[in-house]
């Protein structure tokens, strides 16, 4: 199976509510990262990132940086010790900065995403790992970031 059949088949699973104007790996990303599935919610963004050739191509960019970022910071929490999963905390800031270049500009409110709460909690997440000289992570499996869509009704 290829890997767009694959992620095809994975979104159906995620039972995404109908929304004829959010396209359903858009609404899969959020089902995937509110799980703490930051890898899958990678996976399902990027086939769309792949096809969109319009203005959103830098926003769902943004996003994808940002899984990526919580990718990091997951892989540092249950493994610290790791030599490869321990070190894993300046890619993860780096991630979140790229991740905010690619998403500020179409805050507010873009898609349904309240784009400025979710540069804020990157902003404060690489703050705070910064400000511990690379030393803490503020990812918890027992405090899962939240990120909601907001139905603006167009």
């Amino acid at each position: 199976m290829k890997k767009n059949e694959r992620i095809s088949a994975y979104l159906e699973t995620l039972g995404a509510k109908p929304h004829l104007a959010l396209d359903p790996h858009y609404q899969g990303f959020f089902t995937c990262f509110n799980r703490g599935e930051y890898y899958e919610a990678h996976d399902v963004l990027e086939q769309l990132w792949l096809r969109t050739k319009d203005l959103n191509r830098d926003f769902f960019q943004g996003l994808i940086q940002i899984a990526g970022a919580f990718v990091h910071l997951q892989k540092q929490f249950l493994r610290p010790a790791h030599a490869k999963d321990g070190q894993r905390l300046r890619p993860a800031v780096r991630l979140f900065q790229l991740g905010l270049r690619n998403i500020e500009a179409y805050g507010p409110l873009h898609l349904e995403l309240d784009v400025a709460a979710l540069a804020n909690l990157c902003r404060h997440h690489a703050a705070e790992i910064q400000a511990s000289g690379f030393t803490r992570n503020p990812w918890h499996p027992e405090n899962l970031p939240q990120i909601v869509l907001h139905n603006s009704g167009s």
